[in-house]
């Protein structure tokens, strides 16, 4: 598997990170951490997830997208130490297993924070100033159309947000110069804090009648999946937009698909799919009122910076013996 020195503290980088000219996403500079005498460090054959024998193998993986399950670990054996995810959702990694395993788990908040908030945000401004119809327009020559598609001031309207973690809070920063009224719901948002950011908590159904633009900002666990549901999208005021750069699942894709279809709202802007990727039959696909990304809308060399830096020395963290800064679970 690797020609790795005995002794050495071995180190696995998922190969999702790399791009097609098999660069890292991240740059080579962000490895340089791994550059000293008692750290191996290799990209991983590609599997989709995390194969016992490289559980039994590696001390660290770095991961992005690859699964870990029950399945992923070996009978005895069993050398891997810690799973730093590229990215703040660790919705791929089995969390009990980790903490029955002993493994820790640590996330990426800094890398993303910024970058997802501004995917948010750009949204916003593509969707109120209709980006998509007015490029479309501009490149068949149909400039006398444009008074047909006529966009949305942002001047009031109401930026609303299912969670307000660090990247909601970071949107709200964002939104503020606009001048929009700004609601949440997040049960375990502290008011005080949000009365600072200018945020009025409400619940969900007062948040979904009101807000001019709803964001999805929250994880999926069992209690978010499927919460966009059809009997809360219908609550949706006929102009409004729906905005999901957190996780798929979160949204009933045929419920918003029938929603877009018969312009029960005005349209959305999806980063993330119930299944990524998502098949290129998906009928939301053929709508002209959908903005849509490969789950990647964040990606930008900062962002990529970011999540390497932190998972990186979360690992170097956990190979000094020291705990990481943001450990998810351990034993």
């Amino acid at each position: 598997m690797s020609n790795a020195v005995l002794g050495k503290f071995l180190v696995g980088i998922t190969p999702d990170v790399l791009m097609s000219d098999g660069q890292p996403i991240f740059g080579s500079q962000a490895l340089e951490i791994f550059n000293r005498p008692d750290i191996e460090w290799e990209y991983m054959k590609p599997t989709p997830k995390i194969e016992p024998e490289q559980v039994a193998h590696y001390d660290a993986i770095c991961a992005m997208l690859t699964h870990f399950t029950p399945q992923s670990l070996p009978k005895e054996n069993q050398r891997l130490k810690i799973i730093a995810r590229f990215g703040v959702g660790y919705d791929t990694i089995d969390v009990p297993t980790c903490k029955k395993s002993g493994i820790y788990l640590t996330i990426a908040p800094d890398g993303v924070r910024r970058p997802v908030a501004v995917s948010a945000i750009t949204y916003v401004l593509m969707l109120s100033q209709k980006v998509w119809f007015k490029d479309k327009l501009t490149r068949m020559g149909r400039w006398s159309e444009k008074s047909d598609h006529i966009g949305v001031g942002l001047t009031n309207r109401v930026l609303g947000s299912i969670g307000v973690g660090n990247i909601g809070a970071e949107m709200f920063k964002l939104a503020k110069p606009f001048e929009m009224q700004l609601i949440a719901h997040d049960p375990y948002a502290d008011p005080n804090e949000m009365a600072k950011l200018g945020v009025r908590l409400v619940d969900l159904e007062t948040l979904f009648k009101t807000a001019d633009f709803l964001t999805v900002n929250c994880p999926l666990n069992e209690h978010t999946k499927g919460l966009v549901n059809a009997q809360r999208i219908a609550m949706m005021k006929p102009s409004a937009f729906l905005i999901n750069t957190a996780r798929g699942p979160i949204v009933d894709e045929k419920a918003l698909y029938q929603a877009l279809k018969n312009k029960k709202i005005a349209g959305a802007g999806l980063d993330v799919f119930e299944v990524e990727p998502t098949p290129a039959d998906n009928p939301l696909l053929q709508l002209d009122n959908v903005i849509v990304t490969p789950h990647g809308i964040c990606f930008t060399d900062q962002c990529m910076q970011g999540l390497a830096q932190s998972a990186f020395q979360s690992v170097i963290d956990v190979l000094e013996g020291k705990k990481p800064k943001y450990e998810v679970a351990h034993s």
